[in-house]
């Protein structure tokens, strides 16, 4: 049976550390062509759920852990989201996954600027999952910003989880905005060709590596209000 406290256990069963969903009338503010139903005609609602990586991958000095840690989460949030539109068909709904990363068709070489089928960052916040930090990266209240997102388009019609309210960066807060090496934020948004320029390279055999996780290490919120630094 299709419910919202089965969808949820099933995430959770599935590996997902917290899962929300978000009514599809929602995503009011995005753009053409990048709008739920732009993927899925029949999508009234999009079932998110995020699961935190190995925390501390981010100080390995050498870039290989992190990337490797990274790229293994990717496969792990289509893993659930693969079996969440199994699970959703079994059950006589209809299911669409959204990949957590790539592939994607929007790619401006000039600006390196890349863009989700849909963004999951914003999917989150909508599904009640955390806030979108200075930095946009996402953050939960327990589990911080060092989580992965996946998400499933569905065509059931699912009573929504409400945005958070009660939680926000602290007021005064720059530190992710002041240590990155790129100059990349404005506490709204990123430049992306900034950021891309100093966050990522290429081996000599054409290996993608992430090279900087700076805003992420610095964030008093890394893991969550009740963690450390």
């Amino acid at each position: 049976m299709i419910t919202p406290e089965n969808i949820k256990k099933r995430a959770l069963e599935l590996g997902a550390d917290k899962c929300g969903i978000a009514s599809a009338d929602s995503f009011v503010e995005a753009p053409k062509g990048f709008h739920p139903r732009d993927i899925f005609s029949l999508c009234k609602s999009v079932v998110v759920f995020i699961k935190q990586m190995p925390i501390d991958a981010i100080f390995a000095e050498n870039p290989i852990p992190y990337t490797h840690t990274a790229y293994k989460m990717y496969e792990e949030m289509d893993r659930i989201a693969m079996e969440m539109c199994r699970y959703m068909q079994k059950n006589g709904a209809k299911a669409v996954i959204v990949p957590s990363d790539v592939p994607y068709m929007h790619w401006d070489a000039e600006n390196m600027y890349g863009h989700g089928i849909l963004s999951l960052k914003h999917a989150a916040v909508l599904a009640g999952l955390g806030i979108m930090g200075k930095s946009t990266i996402l953050i939960n209240q327990d589990l911080g910003n060092m989580t992965y997102i996946g998400a499933v388009l569905t065509d059931r019609d699912l009573p929504p989880d409400s945005a958070v309210k009660d939680f926000s960066c602290p007021p005064r807060c720059r530190k992710c905005i002041d240590v990155c090496p790129g100059q990349a934020m404005d506490g709204v948004t990123v430049n992306q060709k900034r950021c891309r320029e100093r966050s990522f390279f290429k081996t000599g055999r054409g290996w993608d590596l992430y090279n900087c996780s700076e805003c992420r290490k610095v964030c008093p919120y890394r893991l969550g209000t009740r963690g450390t630094k």
